[in-house]
C-alpha cells in the first residue's frame, strides 16, 4: 500500500474519533476514488504518484461543482464542496507560486523547441514536459496559461 494511501486511512480514523463529519466524508470519498481507480481496468496496487493524480482529480471535480452550485444560487453547497477540497489540498505537494510556475513553464518551452522556432506548435510538447517537471504542484489549468504565455511571449 502506498505510503499516502496508509496516511489517509491513519487520518480517516483520526476524524472518526474526534468526531469530525466534514473530514470523515471527505476523506471516505477520496478513498473510495482511490479504490475505484484501484479496480479498474486491471486490478493493480496505486502508487504515491498515481494517488496524487486521484487526489488532483477530486479537488478539480469538488471546484468544478462548487462553482455550478455558486451560479445557481446554491451557495451551501458550494461551500461543502470547497470545504471537501480543502481537506483533499492538504495531501497534495506546495503548490507553486506564480513565479516559480513561469519560470517552470519557460524552461519547458525552451527545451520542447531545442535550437528550433517558439511557436504555438510546441504546445503539446511544452505541456508534457512542463507537467511531467510541475510533479502535481500545480493545478493544469494555471500551468497551460503559463506555457501559453511563454509560447507566445
Amino acid at each position: 500500500m502506498s505510503e499516502l494511501k496508509q496516511t489517509i486511512r491513519q487520518d480517516l480514523t483520526t476524524a472518526m474519533k474526534a468526531r469530525d463529519k466534514l473530514s470523515t466524508s471527505a476523506l471516505r470519498m477520496l478513498l473510495s476514488a482511490i479504490q475505484a481507480e484501484e479496480t479498474s481496468g486491471a486490478r493493480h496496487e496505486l502508487d504515491d504518484a498515481t494517488v496524487l493524480k486521484v487526489i488532483a482529480r477530486e479537488i478539480k471535480k469538488r471546484k468544478e461543482s462548487a462553482e455550478v452550485y455558486a451560479q445557481n444560487g446554491r451557495q451551501e453547497l458550494a461551500d461543502t464542496e470547497l470545504a471537501e477540497a480543502k481537506v483533499f489540498e492538504q495531501y497534495q505537494p506546495a503548490q507553486l507560486d506564480d513565479a516559480e510556475l513561469e519560470a517552470l513553464a519557460q524552461d519547458a518551452v525552451k527545451e520542447a523547441a531545442g535550437d528550433g522556432e517558439v511557436s504555438m506548435k510546441l504546445m503539446g510538447n511544452a505541456m508534457k514536459i512542463a507537467t511531467a517537471k510541475a510533479g502535481g504542484r500545480a493545478d493544469g489549468k494555471r500551468l497551460s496559461a503559463a506555457v501559453r504565455a511563454a509560447l507566445q511571449g
